[in-house]
């Protein structure tokens, strides 16, 4: 059988390559896939298939021998031509292919004149095929529905008035004017307009999100009945889109430990299986056994000890999961992790951005006694030291100062250090915004305002003007939508509390832990820390998932068993480091995800007991008894088909629920 990993990769890589001409307005759009029919395999099964069925109407009615013997030979021809070219080829590189063996099988029953046993292993052989192709080819339309979204031209706005481009064209600033109806170009944030947004492709959100200025958007989501315009906030080849093709592309490149196994040995079986074959024809032979009888054992032998079965036993199930689950928003890098997902014992969550919804809000600004500094100049001074920053917190201070009429000055000589906060010169003042420091707690007064904010749950932050503390600032964040059943259900699954990992206060960390129901909670951590918690979990025995989105939580999902970030809030570096994304930000989709890992692990497993049951019975029954070759062609054909699908069943709904 053909590597099934390979057709699958060699289709994501490939899907974003062409580039084909569309219409700018896209309504509906079907999904650019062929028809079955439209597949070689499928074609040639069933020339073969009629052809056979020919020959045996031929040879029942009592037709002359040349007339079912040249239809059974024309059916040896459509069904073989392709496994044959395959397995030559194979054998050009030195590799022993099945297909080759199948055939040979196939010839050596015409040679003994059981030329109906022969035809009959090319049709099921080549129905064989042509269903593994058919199964193929319904991961890569479930890939497609993901990767094949964005539109290839957008209406862009500028100087000139609109102009229709071409979306690989689109650069970061660019405006872009979506009208009802249409797909959206690029993703980018709504600068101008009101509608509401489909965004079930990337989400899979099946209710439409309304969108106003200052929101979101991505490319390849439909708009509704409003006409926005959005400023390209990422080039396009770093959208969400492309990034599904590469994840994907690289999950289909990928090959499961198991599978790697079975590959290693499959050439030394294929050889054992061979001389095995040899020795069944021959020794026989020298003690006067009958060569009819003989060739026709060791050709059924050949036929019923073919790995077939064990090759696909892996790959269907676990490319199967991939793609049901990047259906539901949860991209997966590879086969590999998807069995590691399988073997997850403890999963450790990041707090803001993560558990939370990762948009705090400013709700204290606090100017300290003595500091010489109001309540405005504190706020405006921390806004403008946090403006170049990308962190929650510091869109919070952003935000909070503009709500207030506080102007934002520029910064100058900005630098951040992950963890710890932010430092910028603002006119002539150096200005740092960032997490108290144990000196800040010996100070009284800075003391007694953090005691206070932290008190109330809030998250505090201290601001330095030219290194004395000026003042402190609070900033509370809520829980996402469903944070506690995700919580639970994790629980339930590992057999083992999830894990709360947070830089903020052990207080704000007591209070989310309160609403959200973790039992484990380490505050306080600083990106270091984090490694540490994690392989102090692994040290114990736990295989660790961790999920995150800052760029403090990438040394931790490194150091992980196995890690996902939140794919709308993450950073770049974190989306890069993730073993896997979650589009959707949804803690739902983590026990959803980790329950489909385990259900395909078992599902390989049940196939490689299915595969190796067919070839040890078939063959123990080849070599004690007689095992007719049609029987043997069924068996070993039918495990194969069965393997592949059982496998598929995890493309369907039900697997994800």
């Amino acid at each position: 059988m053909r590597d099934y990993a390979d057709k699958v990769a060699g289709m994501s890589c490939g899907v974003a390559t062409p580039h084909r001409p569309r219409t700018h307005t896209q309504k509906s759009r079907p999904a650019a896939v062929s028809s079955t029919w439209a597949l070689p395999q499928v074609r040639w099964a069933a020339a073969a298939t009629v052809l056979f069925g020919l020959g045996l109407l031929a040879q029942l009615s009592g037709a002359p021998a040349w007339s079912h013997w040249a239809l059974y030979l024309a059916c040896y021809l459509s069904g073989g031509w392709e496994p044959a070219l395959s397995g030559l080829r194979a054998l050009r590189r030195r590799t022993l292919d099945v297909d080759l063996l199948m055939v040979a099988a196939a010839v050596g029953a015409a040679a003994i004149g059981q030329i109906f046993d022969g035809a009959l292993l090319i049709v099921i052989f080549a129905t064989s095929g042509a269903l593994e192709a058919v199964a193929t080819k319904r991961t890569e339309d479930s890939v497609r529905g993901l990767l094949d979204l964005a539109p290839e031209t957008a209406t862009r706005l500028d100087a000139s008035g609109e102009q229709i481009v071409d979306t690989a064209e689109l650069e970061v600033g660019d405006v872009l004017v979506i009208r009802p109806g249409e797909r959206i170009g690029g993703d980018g944030v709504v600068v101008a307009g009101a509608s509401e947004v489909d965004e079930a492709t990337i989400t899979g959100e099946p209710l439409p999100v309304d969108k106003t200025t200052g929101h979101g958007v991505f490319a390849g989501t439909v708009n509704g009945t409003g006409t926005l315009r959005v400023r390209v906030n990422r080039p396009a080849a770093d959208t969400v889109v492309a990034r599904i093709v590469a994840m994907v592309a690289e999950a289909g490149a990928s090959k499961a430990r198991v599978q790697l196994f079975i590959e290693k040995i499959e050439q030394r079986y294929s050889i054992g299986m061979v001389s095995a074959t040899v020795a069944i024809f021959v020794i026989p032979l020298l003690f006067g056994a009958d060569l009819q009888s003989t060739l026709l054992r060791a050709m059924t032998f050949m036929i019923v000890a073919s790995p077939c079965a064990l090759v696909l036993s892996t790959m269907p199930p676990l490319l199967a999961a991939i793609a049901n689950a990047g259906r539901h928003g949860v991209l997966v890098k590879s086969a590999v992790v998807m069995e590691k997902l399988a073997t997850v014992t403890r999963v450790a969550l990041d707090k803001t951005g993560t558990v939370t919804e990762g948009t705090p809000r400013l709700v204290v600004v606090r100017p300290l006694p003595g500091s010489g500094v109001t309540a405005a100049a504190l706020l405006a001074a921390a806004a403008a030291a946090e403006d170049p920053s990308e962190h929650p917190l510091a869109r919070a201070v952003v935000a909070g100062a503009r709500a207030a009429d506080v102007a934002v000055r520029s910064a100058t000589d900005f630098s951040s250090v992950p963890g710890q906060g932010v430092r910028a010169r603002i006119g002539d003042a150096v200005v740092e915004v960032g997490r108290p420091a144990p000196a800040d707690r010996g100070q009284p007064e800075v003391g007694a305002a953090l005691e206070q904010i932290e008190q109330a749950g809030h998250t505090a932050v201290v601001v330095r003007i030219d290194g004395d503390a000026a003042g402190v600032l609070g900033l509370s964040d809520s829980p996402r939508e469903g944070a506690a059943k995700a919580v639970a259900a994790l629980a339930a699954l590992t057999a083992a509390p999830p894990v709360l990992l947070t830089g903020d206060n052990a207080r704000a960390a007591a209070n989310l832990a309160e609403q959200v129901g973790f039992e484990v909670i380490e505050s306080g951590l600083l990106p270091a820390d984090k490694v540490g918690a994690v392989r102090n979990l692994e040290s114990g025995g736990d295989r660790v998932l961790l999920v995150g989105d800052g760029v403090n939580d990438a040394p931790a999902m490194a150091a992980a068993h196995v890690s996902i970030a939140m794919g709308r809030s993450g950073s770049d570096l974190t989306l890069d480091t993730a073993d896997a994304v979650t589009t959707r930000d949804e803690l739902a989709t983590l026990p959803a995800v980790i329950t489909l890992a385990r259900r395909a692990r078992r599902v390989v497993v049940a196939n490689l007991v299915i595969a190796s049951t067919f070839i040890v019975v078939l063959v123990t029954w080849d070599l004690v008894g007689h095992l007719p070759l049609p029987l043997g062609v069924a068996g070993h054909e039918g495990s194969t088909v069965l393997v592949a699908l059982n496998g598929l069943r995890l493309l369907r709904e039900r697997a994800w629920r």
